[in-house]
């Protein structure tokens, strides 16, 4: 027996599951379909409860479910009135950025209110057809902004309503480093060859090429990712792209919502094309048809629900860039501040 290395032999009794805060970011919250005007409730992302709601003429808010004034919950027995949100104890109303706008009872607002937002607002906006909120620990305004994705932006020239949504037992970066962990493709998913990977980075993107041109994916912070799919069809001969719009929101920290949404080429109805793009589709999320290898939905699960995130890992020549990635990823985390007197 060689010399005992204790660290990598004990090192797993210490490893957590997700040892990282909620990163920084632009994240999904709902469908604007699912929000009308008026309506409110409680939903649970980042750690903590929100109120999310739309004010009558359609603007969707997010805050901080604690009224500043005495605390009420204003998710349980709150209303939409106009465009504001109110609490039920004392009908203080605040607006979509948390400033409050009305007292009924006070002849004078405290100072405070008059200086800026006195309850936590997350930056919210509509794109893509979904609600999206900036989450940032001590509250900074959104540092770059979602991008224009022709897929799902253009009003023709694109189809598709499929959508998924799947719990994983483990933190948002884990699930992303599964894009540059190319080897895993062949021994877990059962692909032919582990393909080529390049990934490049600038600022909060990242751009990856899997297979020099066979997954092209753009990842726009933690947050959303669009990845392009191109294969060549063996009926037509024509190369073909499908995109995978993946948006996964950290429940907590240790706890993420994968979403999914896939779009492709509205070819005509009963076509070659049409019918290899959804088997494009199928193959990306299961197992398509006639298929040996896996998608995520088959495999990927069993892994992130029970691993445990080394901070050291053990790499060898055919793995791919993963050192570079967690560098990237690694300034989405922020401490939460800490308050003092002189902060309240």
């Amino acid at each position: 027996m060689g010399a005992i290395n204790l660290k990598m032999l004990l090192e797993s009794q210490s490893l957590e599951r997700a040892p990282f805060p909620v990163p920084v970011g632009w994240y999904f919250i709902d469908y604007s379909e699912n929000l009308k005007p008026g309506e409110l409730r409680n939903i649970f992302v980042f750690g903590q409860e929100w109120v999310l709601f739309r004010s009558e003429s359609g603007k969707p808010g997010v805050t901080d479910p604690y009224c500043p004034h005495l605390g009420a919950h204003m998710g349980h027995g709150g209303k939409v009135c106009g465009e504001h949100l109110r609490c039920p104890f004392h009908h203080w109303e605040y607006d979509t950025e948390g400033n409050c706008k009305a007292i009924p009872y006070a002849k004078v607002m405290p100072p405070i209110t008059k200086k800026g937002p006195i309850l936590r607002a997350l930056p919210t906006v509509e794109k893509y057809g979904m609600i999206w909120s900036w989450y940032h620990p001590a509250c900074e305004e959104p540092s770059f902004e979602l991008p224009y994705v022709p897929e799902i932006e253009d009003a023709t020239g694109y189809t598709g309503s499929r959508r998924g949504s799947w719990s994983a037992n483990t933190c948002i970066q884990e699930i992303a480093e599964n894009g540059v962990d190319v080897a895993h493709l062949k021994f877990l998913h059962n692909a032919p060859i582990i393909p080529p990977v390049e990934a490049t980075y600038n600022g909060p993107t990242m751009r990856i090429n899997i297979g020099q041109g066979y997954i092209v994916g753009d990842s726009y912070g933690p947050g959303l990712n669009v990845m392009r799919f191109t294969q060549k069809d063996p009926v037509t001969g024509k190369a073909i792209t499908a995109t995978m719009l993946s948006y996964t929101v950290p429940v907590s920290h240790d706890k993420s919502q994968m979403n999914m949404s896939f779009r492709h080429v509205d070819f005509p109805a009963g076509t070659p094309e049409l019918a290899f793009t959804k088997k494009q589709i199928d193959h990306m999320i299961g197992a398509a048809e006639g298929e040996e290898s896996a998608g995520f939905e088959s495999v990927d699960f069993i892994v992130w629900n029970n691993k445990r995130y080394r901070p050291n890992p053990l790499l060898c020549d055919g793995d791919g860039p993963i050192f570079p990635f967690r560098k990237w990823f690694k300034q989405f985390y922020v401490e939460k501040p800490k308050l003092d007197d002189a902060s309240a």
